[in-house]
């Protein structure tokens, strides 16, 4: 079998999955290969690192919870972050009656590097934002919106930058490429599973393929 490794740059308003009977945008705009999945989700307006594969079991110790793989997000909120607030996301807030584990959360000096979103945020004139670091070990529905919520400071834009060992690095939006055999290695490492045995696709990389 020849196990399939793909990293996409995730755009905003694009759909984590290979169908939308609303005609969305979905990874297929995206990734012209057959039969790959994406490891977990990213919400359709958020952007960033997404992974896809056939390696089943790759995909489900990346996914199930009990494992706890880190997945690291840049967070534009609203305001700046006060201490008390900083504290509470890295404590653990409060989510339907459940409490989010610890989080590592760290205020940005300046605002990242990343291409402009199209359509852009909405500011609010007299309103500051910040850019906040918050990795996680748990992945539940709009998990960072909520928790930025709930201690008064909403999510404008949302990137995520890292999957457990995977960086995003300077991939643009829309483009992927395949994971080299030494990001296999290492992720399946991380994962506690064996070497590929199998034939590896070539590091390649790839723009979006747009049917018609």
């Amino acid at each position: 079998m020849v196990y399939r490794y793909v990293i996409l740059n995730k755009p905003y308003r694009v759909l984590c999955q290979f169908q939308d009977e609303q005609g969305r945008q979905t990874l297929k705009d995206y990734v012209p290969i057959p039969d790959i999945y994406a490891v977990g989700r990213l919400d359709y307006d958020s952007e960033g690192l997404v992974l896809l594969t056939n390696d089943g079991r790759l995909q489900h110790r990346l996914s199930d919870p009990r494992y706890r793989h880190p997945r690291t997000y840049w967070v534009q909120v609203e305001g700046h972050p006060t201490p008390e607030a900083l504290e509470h996301l890295r404590q653990g807030v409060l989510i339907r009656g459940d409490r989010t584990l610890p989080a590592t959360v760290t205020v940005l000096p300046e605002a990242p590097a990343l291409p402009p979103r199209t359509p852009p945020i909405r500011f609010r004139r007299y309103i500051p934002t910040a850019w906040l670091s918050i990795t996680l070990r748990e992945g539940r529905n709009r998990q960072v919106r909520r928790m930025t919520a709930a201690v008064g400071f909403p999510t404008l834009r949302l990137v995520r930058i890292a999957l457990g060992c995977l960086e995003l690095t300077d991939l643009a939006p829309g483009c992927w490429r395949h994971l080299t055999p030494q990001e296999v290695a290492h992720l399946r490492r991380l994962c506690s599973l064996e070497p590929v045995l199998g034939e590896l696709t070539p590091a390649l990389e790839g723009r979006g393929f747009y049917p018609g």
